[in-house]
């Protein structure tokens, strides 16, 4: 049975569509859910759906062996990042290498780096009127967002879309395809 751990920082509905879609997996299961806020909604989510859920600070992340040991218990065959904002510490990647993944809500190498993430990304597309979109799913490296990209696929912009729109259109290609390319890694 293969672990997955999620990190997320805000509602958690990409989390939630991976713990849900696991669910009675033989092949892989989340055994846990982290979070930088201890007030993301995320964890209620995990609460709901019977999955270990637990918040931590900036120095339990950077400055000590906190949440490394923490994920060297669980022993992860996959960490996922849904909507998780800190930039993730290299003695985290130095022990999981390869074992780290993002969904980043727009086709990088467009879009990415520092600040870029929900609606500041769905409001700069609309604002330099692109004509399509999408979503990447990338490895995580020492880089915002420049990791080796795993999968992309891509959805229009109209002229007449809103970021609003636009952010519609993003949460339907991740609900769609986040827990296939997951799943896809873990076999």
């Amino acid at each position: 049975m293969k672990r997955i751990v999620i990190f997320a920082s805000g509602s958690g509905t990409n989390a939630e569509n991976l713990i849900k879609f696991f669910h009675n997996r033989e092949n892989a299961s989340v055994i846990q859910v982290l979070t930088n806020n201890p007030h993301a909604k995320v964890l209620d989510r995990a609460k709901k759906l019977k999955v270990s859920a637990l918040s931590f600070n900036k120095i339990a992340f950077t400055e000590t062996s906190d949440v490394l040991n923490i994920l060297k218990a669980a022993q992860p065959d996959l960490i996922v990042l849904a909507g998780f904002l800190w930039k993730f510490p290299e003695s985290i990647l130095a022990e999981f290498p390869n074992k780290v993944i993002n969904i980043h809500p727009a086709l990088l190498p467009k879009y990415g780096g520092k600040g870029m993430y929900g609606m500041h990304v769905h409001k700069a597309i609309v604002a330099n009127n692109e004509s399509e979109t999408g979503i990447t799913i990338h490895y995580v490296n020492e880089h915002y967002d420049e990791g080796a990209i795993i999968f992309q696929t891509k959805c229009k912009v109209n002229a007449t879309n809103t970021a609003e729109d636009v952010a519609a259109k993003i949460h339907e290609l991740e609900m769609e395809h986040f827990p296939k390319v997951v799943e896809k890694l873990l076999k």
